[in-house]
């Protein structure tokens, strides 16, 4: 299990950048956060790609995990014809991979994650869905999962620019009507961390998928986390200090 020192140190060097108020909301990634999903998306764009002739390696996609589908489908044909694919063949291959996807068995919810939005929502505080994803089949279950607590989303379709652009993240803070110091981000993916980080928000990765320990740190996570029981631990703790500190200045 993770140190609470780990938390102190990491909200010490955020402040030197902003001044981290008490929370009034968490954004949440999607994909490898809330559900355990990644590896069907890994298998749905290999099997598209193979249908189609396109060269990939089916751990490739783990890399691409927060971009909008058009963006990956992008770099799948940069990369192998030496051009991009117009709009239309986008959202052909797209809709290929979608059902690909939609034909596999339902994804797990991710271990610990039910717990971390239940300690948002314990705290007073809102969850916002910050996901690259448009992938239907999930984003309709979140309402039965997750007791209707993402009611305020920001998906693939909402945005120009996906992650790692700070956009979803910024449109997600002006959705919830609150500044970056207000907030906490939890991603899994390097893509994702780096979204949000640069975004100006605290933000924890978590590595749920194949990444080598350091990763998430490495793309700007201000804590790095093995999983969403340990997430939810330090969700309730970061919650705890600045209960005590409301406390203090009464």
């Amino acid at each position: 299990m993770t140190d609470k020192s780990i938390l102190d140190k990491a909200i010490k060097k955020y402040s030197a950048r902003h001044v981290l108020e008490r929370p009034q909301a968490v954004l949440f990634d999607m994909d490898g956060i809330l559900y355990d999903s990644m590896p069907l998306h890994a298998r749905a764009w290999k099997r598209m790609c193979d249908l189609n002739g396109i060269q990939a390696d089916e751990n490739e996609f783990y890399g691409y995990e927060g971009r909008t589908g058009a963006s990956t489908i992008n770099i799948l044909f940069n990369r192998q014809y030496g051009h991009g694919a117009d709009d239309d063949l986008c959202k052909l291959l797209y809709a290929q991979k979608s059902e690909f996807f939609k034909a596999m068995p339902e994804p797990a919810m991710m271990p610990g994650a039910k717990a971390a939005v239940d300690a948002v929502i314990a705290a007073g505080l809102r969850c916002v869905l910050v996901t690259g994803s448009a992938q239907h089949s999930v984003l309709d279950r979140l309402e039965r999962d997750y007791s209707g607590a993402f009611s305020i989303r920001v998906t693939g379709l909402d945005v120009k620019h996906g992650k790692p652009h700070p956009e979803p993240f910024l449109k997600g803070l002006d959705k919830a009507g609150i500044k970056a110091w207000q907030a906490v981000a939890v991603d899994n993916a390097p893509l994702g961390v780096r979204s949000a980080a640069d975004a100006g928000i605290f933000t924890i990765g978590v590595r749920t998928g194949p990444l080598p320990k350091g990763a998430l740190l490495e793309a700007g996570a201000d804590i790095e986390l093995d999983s969403m029981d340990e997430c939810a631990q330090m969700l309730k703790w970061i919650f705890n200090d600045y209960e005590r500190k409301a406390d203090f200045h009464k």
